[in-house]
């Protein structure tokens, strides 16, 4: 028990955190890093408590339409921007975390963390886990071609490969002959627009030869024949100045997006509208369907890229992402992508 508490004692005293334990708003105990901070900036443990007290009021208070507040309450760790030293050349951003130690004897502490520090530490966890999240969405897609290519290819090309083989029976009239051959080659031709409308889902050709906006184009017409809904295409984007990945990107979510519409919004039209400006070029995909609750949808769920999805990929490449939905008033897709 003793190390323990020597080991205890040995964080507090090193942390590379200014940490300062108040009890009734007095300072009783501070380690060596608070220390430091308190004599370099001339700092007065007492403006750090009025600053929390300031912010706990207003966080707890019943009149800021907070719709989280319940669940609020039943928090022991406040976070609080604060910059210090604003009147030096290189003011300090720091994060206060304001913790309830002992409510009963009003003990608590305020423990100053650099900001820089944490916006880099959540940077990188962020780019860990949406490196994960675009690993995962990679693998359910080379599932999904796969299990295409077992149920329906290879069923396909295997069935004509049983016709064939019934091609060595002699015993055949001619007028069995021509039916059996019919019957393959329809088999083959089938299996042969399947094959083209995998590579087209997969990568349209036309997006590497020809360009986005001639890309979107033949997306809306086969979709369109397929479907019966009506899919516009407009815009005088040019969008050579754009990387491969970026429009891969847009047309993902083009086509994802032209999907969800078709097989959930019950939309009669659709329009889609690849826009370039200034200094960036956006993508809107309109449809005048059944619309949405955008906030209780942007989990991934586990059927389609998701709209979680979308933003992740959009968010890789520095892109914006933003739906905008009602129930009975359709829905609005736009990402934007700066142009450098």
């Amino acid at each position: 028990m003793l190390e323990t508490t020597q080991w205890i004692n040995e964080y507090f005293k090193d942390s590379s955190d200014a940490i300062m334990i108040f009890k009734d708003d007095d300072l009783i105990l501070s380690n060596q890093m608070a220390k430091d901070l308190r004599r370099e900036l001339n700092l007065n443990p007492q403006y750090l408590v009025e600053v929390a007290d300031s912010s706990v009021k207003q966080k707890f208070s019943p009149t800021d339409n907070c719709f989280s507040c319940i669940i609020q309450n039943k928090m022991k760790e406040i976070s609080i921007p604060i910059t210090l030293a604003k009147k030096m050349p290189h003011p300090l951003n720091y994060f206060m975390i304001y913790n309830i130690i002992d409510p009963e004897e009003k003990v608590f502490s305020l423990t100053l963390k650099n900001r820089g520090t944490i916006d880099r530490m959540d940077q990188l966890a962020q780019q860990k886990k949406l490196t994960q999240y675009v690993n995962r969405a990679y693998e359910k897609e080379r599932k999904r071609i796969s299990e295409d290519l077992h149920d329906s290819i290879a069923q396909g090309v295997y069935s004509a490969i049983m016709g064939v083989r019934r091609l060595e029976n002699n015993q055949f009239s001619v007028e069995e002959l021509d039916e059996l051959t019919t019957v393959i080659e329809s088999q083959l031709n089938d299996t042969l627009t399947e094959v083209k409308e995998m590579a087209l889902d997969i990568r349209p050709s036309v997006l590497d030869n020809f360009g986005l906006l001639a890309a979107l184009k033949v997306l809306a017409k086969r979709l369109q024949e397929n479907s019966g809904v009506t899919i516009n295409v407009a815009g005088n984007a040019n969008t050579e100045k754009l990387s491969n990945d970026i429009q891969s990107v847009l047309y993902r979510i083009a086509q994802e997006s032209i999907n969800n519409a078709l097989k959930h919004a019950d939309a009669d039209e659709i329009t889609i509208l690849l826009v370039a400006h200034d200094h960036y070029i956006t993508l809107e995909i309109i449809d005048d369907g059944d619309g949405f609750d955008v906030p209780k949808h942007q989990r991934f769920n586990g059927k389609s890229m998701g709209l979680m999805n979308m933003n992740e990929r959009v968010k890789m490449f520095n892109g914006a992402f933003k739906i905008n939905s009602k129930s009975g008033e359709g829905t609005t897709v736009t990402v934007k992508f700066p142009i450098v």
